[in-house]
């Protein structure tokens, strides 16, 4: 009689732990994808053949069930922090979670298939290959049915933060940006107006980046090209730029439109257009842009807060020590451009403004 060595037995452990977190991370993909044909698309035969897989999937281990139970440790995985720690799992649509998932389970069926061989199980191996691929076939049936996707609405609560590299003290965008992230910034935009545009899009592509790993909301201003290359969350542009009929149909029904307004004129009309939020101001004087308007006061901020039903962010001149006058108008989400990039404490700025405004201190 063959007898494993102590050191084989755990070298075998490793492989069977490896199967068993796939085994489920597999079934866990799969369950939620059927929950989804059954009530969501309500769609009895792709719910049915997702089923046959969940079970499928789990009566083909059973043999070595025993062994996947006792290599499992759970509270020893180290790398269980990371989905607690970090936001890159969020969804924000049907679609969204579909496909999720689909690769979920994909690629925990490949993990368990290469590592069956290795424990010497190959004709198992060839039945979790059979799984993986069915899934293809059955993801392409799935988007088919899936309806038309709406483009994602935008919710404004808290700091709105601005990009500005002149008035950023010598440092970099993307280590203001680090900065704002870190200090719980949740919705960001990328403005520059005399940069060229391949340092632009340098900087995009890594903020894309950074904003898509912390699950922060990511607008570029002006450049409707550099927010369709970068893969950006939206655009926001001003009056006098591109119609926005022409610009909804370059992005596609996904992408955030903000449109800048300084009149109730302006916000009446904004709710005509395709437009997802609009931005109110300069509610003071600011000298971030050299073709802004004249101040239109904290009276326009109240005519929108009373009158317009689509999100909004004041903007333009707001400081820490006028803030408490925009907060008791009840304006919800406040943007400040200088007053944070020339902090010399840009997170520990960002997550008291943040605070500020989401407390509604007065």
């Amino acid at each position: 009689m063959w007898i494993l060595k102590e050191s084989e037995v755990l070298y075998m452990d490793k492989f069977y732990r490896i199967i068993d977190a796939n085994i489920n991370r597999a079934s866990e993909g799969v369950r939620v994808l059927e929950d989804l044909a059954r009530f969501y698309l309500e769609d009895k035969d792709l719910s049915k053949k997702l089923k046959e897989i969940r079970h499928g999937i789990r009566k083909e281990v059973m043999v070595f069930l025993p062994s996947l139970l006792n290599a499992r440790d759970s509270l020893g995985d180290v790398g269980a922090w990371v989905s607690k720690e970090l936001e890159i799992d969020n969804k924000a649509s049907i679609r969204e979670l579909a496909v999720a998932n689909f690769k979920r389970l994909q690629e925990a069926l490949r993990t368990v298939e290469e590592n069956l061989k290795v424990i010497d199980k190959y004709r198992l191996s060839k039945i979790y290959e059979n799984f993986r691929f069915d899934t293809y076939e059955l993801e392409k049936i799935f988007f088919k049915k899936i309806p038309p996707q709406k483009r994602r609405r935008i919710t404004l609560k808290g700091l709105y933060c601005i990009t500005a590299h002149e008035f950023s003290k010598g440092r970099s965008n993307i280590e203001v940006v680090e900065k704002m992230i870190k200090g719980g910034a949740k919705i960001l935009q990328y403005r520059e107006k005399d940069k060229n545009f391949i340092d632009m899009y340098e900087e995009c592509v890594k903020i894309r980046k950074l904003t898509q790993e912390a699950g922060v909301t990511f607008i570029v201003n002006d450049h409707v090209d550099l927010a369709m290359m970068v893969n950006a969350d939206g655009v926001h542009l001003g009056q006098d730029d591109y119609p926005i009929e022409k610009v909804r149909e370059l992005v596609g029904e996904d992408m955030i439109i903000g449109l800048s307004t300084h009149s109730p004129k302006q916000a009446q009309d904004a709710l005509k257009k395709d437009v997802d939020y609009i931005g109110v101001g300069p509610i003071y004087r600011t000298y971030t842009k050299k073709d802004v308007c004249d101040p239109v006061g904290l009276e326009y901020l109240e005519y929108v807060i009373g009158n317009i039903n689509i999100p909004y962010v004041a903007i333009g001149g707001i400081k820490e020590h006028n803030l408490h006058e925009v907060l008791s108008k009840g304006a919800k989400c406040v943007s400040m451009v200088t007053e944070i990039t020339e902090a010399e404490d840009i997170e520990g700025i960002v997550r008291r403004v943040n605070k500020k405004i989401l407390e509604g201190e007065m």
